[in-house]
């Protein structure tokens, strides 16, 4: 295993990025600290004491992503206001997938949007999804945090075949063609999390580092397939995109 042949090498810290690889070297390790990445609460998923005091050998950082659908979801709706039905699409294979349907569902009641859920976890079952889709006429797409085993150009590619109006959670998604994206700014995170491996390295302990909070959220706009889509974006919604794609 990869965490036990790093431990034999004496590895000072760990970077891990998400709950799974968190509990996978914590499982081999009670000692070594560890500093995560991640979407999810920490505290609810059981791998640290409180944000302020962690506790223990792990700490890091978290952008509350399950928290965000909610804004998603605003912002879906801005743009496709006629949309009565929207699409959530997760991965049944990513162990965060039942959080992140309950949270999903949450933010659709409080916004007294319909939200239907569709299953995918290879690209087969991504087509079969999307056909559903195009049958019950969904009128927009929240895409769940997983990268559904294709890259961003692929997964989006997808997507535009079916030409369903998309909210990704990364920016990455419509830099490569999606719609539109509203998240935490991985780079400004993995940042964080980098001052936190160098201030462990200098002697730091890792359970009296409190667990950060992303502090920068970005909202990118790909005009190009909105034209695609013939979607009029509204000048509400481009007057607070933090980044637009011509």
């Amino acid at each position: 295993m990869l965490t036990a042949d790093l431990l034999r090498l004496h590895a000072a810290v760990f970077f891990a990025n998400g709950p799974p690889a968190v509990r996978a070297i914590r499982a081999q390790s009670a000692s070594v600290p560890i500093v995560f990445f991640m979407g999810e609460d920490p505290v609810k998923e059981g791998l640290v004491e409180s944000l302020n005091r962690p506790g223990g050998n792990i700490t890091g950082v978290t952008n509350f992503q399950n928290q965000l659908f909610g804004k998603q979801l605003g912002l879906l709706r801005e743009i496709a206001p006629k949309a009565a039905v929207i699409a959530f699409l997760i991965n049944p294979r990513n162990p965060n997938a039942e959080p992140d349907i309950s949270d999903a569902r949450t933010a659709a009641a409080a916004a007294g949007q319909e939200l239907r859920i569709f299953a995918a976890s290879t690209e087969g079952d991504l087509e079969l999804a999307f056909a559903a889709m195009a049958q019950q006429r969904i009128g927009g797409l929240l895409v769940g945090v997983d990268s559904f085993g294709l890259s961003a150009e692929h997964f989006t590619a997808v997507v535009a075949q079916y030409a369903i109006p998309a909210v990704y959670n990364m920016r990455d998604y419509p830099v490569a063609g999606g719609l539109m994206s509203y998240g935490a700014s991985r780079v400004e995170a993995w940042r964080q999390a980098g001052t936190y491996v160098g201030r462990i390295l200098k002697g730091g302990k890792a359970g009296e580092l409190p667990v950060l909070q992303s502090s920068k959220f970005e909202f990118v706009l790909n005009l190009r397939t909105a034209r695609a889509l013939n979607i009029e974006m509204p000048s509400g919604v481009l007057s607070i995109a933090d980044e637009v794609i011509e």
